[in-house]
């Protein structure tokens, strides 16, 4: 944990940074009202969001603890955090030594009035950001557990940081963030070089750097709290509030959230510009903050607003904000009736299947190369899960040992936070042996049993695409290439990385190395050339170029490898014999596959069948992919798929 002003050397001024206006603006209305719920900032690396967070907490309002005031904490939250060190758990020094039973407050507890920093939290467990968001809605933090009741206030302003390349955060939980900010290097060369001179500057001199900017910091300082204590008295009209509702119908947005922060992040802004009251341009603003991440139901969706739609949802919402206020509903046992609510006139944005309308259509050119169709409908697919339980990384496919999954039993691996239950049973047996008459229980060391947990992880899928000449008809490769978006977006949602290679033509080709961007990888789909021989053989020996690479590279990440094939290899001598003995291979480095046999017609050869016993792995039919509903097995050693 790291706390800003605590007399340490000073870190870069927020007056001092150049440009980010989006970003600094989103940070302070955050700190004027933490009720907004956090902002998540998305770029990529070296465009300074860390740099513009940890220089926020030196502008919060000094926090009063009841010895005084002190300055306000930066609490940095590690990628590698269990939940007893986020919530707070048993003070098992205490249990052990005094048979206390006491709480040990955990990171969201010294966040309080402070900045809570997750770097990295797309990376973050799933469970972890719910219970930071929960916390940062209500404001305070319930624990129940390990026989302990506690409350604590935890308000803070959260601030999550990613870069969208190393994956996505899933639409649920881009949701519980209030804003949303996109930020991206200046392509100025005017600004690029005043932003390098004045970091330079900074590294030169520190102290002297930061006095030069301190007036400005406290200016911004006491403004921030100048807002922060008017922002009670800003009036939000109905008129406005109409505005706000109507531009949220308009965006089609999910549930009620999105009213909710934005009339609060317009409140806020109007408390920062020293208005009393929410005016059409604090919506505008807060529309911008709050709207762009909520529009992005799917991760093949494009993310932010664009300008245009939003202004044409801004006069529809002006006219909505326009009309009368409907008459109050009569008294039952008076004359005549009460006036029917208005409908809003704000069309909904039509649904792009964007997977379908991006793609490349066939054009002309050599028969034996073309551009693949467009993706067939995208469905539920199938849940394909790796057998055993593994050790990898955070995330929802296969079962694995997690320190923030359901506890399953004690154990004396240490590390695994404390098993109650497990301790008391250890210790039990030997209180005759230590001498206790009555009274409090005597444990030793030895009784400490840690929890064994288990949760789901997130696994390497690779997928191993038949772009070969007896694939290439229309229907059949645009169904094909449908089922890859369907499993791409479950890997997506599972928070997999995910690699493709096709087979075509004289080789196989890895068009997309291992990444946890799969909107990256779909764009890689919509660009699939097709056509000429089918070399299966090089393509499971690049899976397992793949798989072994990975292995080196991020060894508790489990692989499973999905091949879509009619089975046919050609090309050379013996090709269905090559393709065999290359699935045998890929088979001994102990992954798990499935073959989707894509074989249609009357005569079937069944020769995708025995690739997959080949490869000693599971076979499904390509319609028995999208069975609603259905769980299904890849397990090592059968070609059954187990529901």
């Amino acid at each position: 944990m790291s706390q800003a002003g605590t007399g340490s050397e000073p870190g870069f001024p927020f007056s001092a940074i150049v440009g980010q206006d989006t970003l600094r603006l989103a940070l302070t209305l955050c700190a004027v009202h933490p009720g907004i719920g956090g902002v998540l900032v998305r770029g990529e690396k070296g465009t300074a969001k860390s740099t513009v967070v940890r220089a926020l907490a030196v502008l919060l309002p000094p926090v009063d603890d009841g010895n005084g005031g002190r300055p306000a904490r930066l609490v940095e939250l590690p990628v590698g955090a269990t939940e007893d060190r986020v919530v707070g758990s048993l003070d098992l020094e205490k249990v052990l030594r005094d048979g206390e039973r006491a709480f040990q407050p955990g990171l969201l507890a010294a966040a309080h009035d402070g900045v809570l920093y997750v770097d990295e939290v797309n990376l973050l467990h799933d469970h972890l950001v719910d219970v930071l968001l929960d916390a940062a809605a209500m404001g305070r933090v319930h624990i129940e557990r390990d026989g302990v009741s506690h409350s604590h206030p935890a308000r803070f302003v959260l601030v999550g940081t990613m870069n969208p390349e190393e994956g996505e955060l899933r639409p649920q939980l881009l949701d519980r963030f209030g804003l949303a900010v996109d930020v991206a290097a200046s392509r100025e060369v005017d600004v690029r070089m005043q932003v390098v001179r004045r970091r330079l500057d900074f590294e030169a001199d520190p102290a002297g750097f930061a006095a030069r900017y301190a007036d400005e910091d406290s200016a911004l300082a006491r403004r921030i709290a100048a807002a922060r204590a008017a922002l009670p008295a800003v009036e939000l009209s109905d008129t406005e509030l109409r505005r706000i509702a109507a531009l949220c119908a308009s965006f089609d947005v999910d549930g009620m959230r999105a009213d909710l922060v934005l009339a609060r992040t317009a409140t806020a802004h109007a408390a920062w510009r020293g208005a009393d009251a929410v005016a059409e341009e604090d919506v505008r603003i807060a529309a911008e903050l709050t709207l762009p991440h909520r529009r992005r139901r799917d991760p093949f969706d494009e993310p932010g607003l664009d300008p245009q739609q939003l202004e044409d949802a801004m006069n529809d919402a002006a006219e909505q904000a326009n009309q009368p206020e409907p008459e109050p509903e009569p008294d039952p046992d008076g004359p005549g009736g009460g006036a029917p609510e208005p409908e809003s006139d704000g069309a909904s944005p039509p649904a792009a299947d964007t997977a379908a309308s991006d793609a490349e259509q066939p054009g002309p050119g050599r028969a034996s190369e073309r551009r693949a169709a467009a993706p067939s409908a995208q469905f539920k697919t199938r849940l394909l899960t790796i057998p055993g339980v593994g050790e990898g990384a955070p995330g929802r496919r296969s079962r694995s040992r997690s320190a923030q999954g359901r506890t399953v039993r004690p154990t004396t691996e240490s590390g695994r936070g404390l098993h109650l239950v497990g301790t008391l049973f250890a210790a039990a047996e030997h209180q005759v042996a230590r001498g206790r008459l009555d009274g409090r229980m005597l444990l030793a060391p030895g009784d400490i049993r840690g929890a064994h947990r288990e949760g789901r992880e997130g696994n390497l899928v690779v997928f191993v695409v038949d772009a070969s000449g007896s694939m290439a008809a229309r229907d059949r490769l645009s169904a094909v290439t449908g089922a890859v978006v369907s499993l791409l977006r479950d890997a997506y949602q599972r928070r997999d990385k995910v690699a493709v290679i096709t087979v075509r033509g004289a080789s196989a080709e890895l068009v997309l190395p291992p990444t946890s961007s799969v909107d990256v990888a779909v764009r890689r789909l919509r660009s699939l050339r097709t056509g000429g021989k089918t070399p299966l053989a090089q393509g499971f020996l690049k899976a397992r170029e793949v798989v072994l690479r990975e292995k080196v590279r991020d060894p508790q990440r489990r692989a499973m490898v999905v091949a879509l094939t009619d089975g046919r290899a050609t090309g050379g001598t013996e090709p269905v014999h090559r393709a065999k003995v290359a699935a045998g291979l890929l088979a001994d480095t102990s992954v798990a596959s499935v073959v989707v046999d894509c074989e249609s017609g009357m005569v079937r050869l069944g020769l995708a069948r025995e690739l997959a016993t080949a490869l000693r792995g599971a076979h499904v039919r390509l319609g028995e992919l999208s069975a609603e509903q259905v769980a299904g097995v890849v397990r090592a050693g059968t070609s059954k798929f187990a529901a």
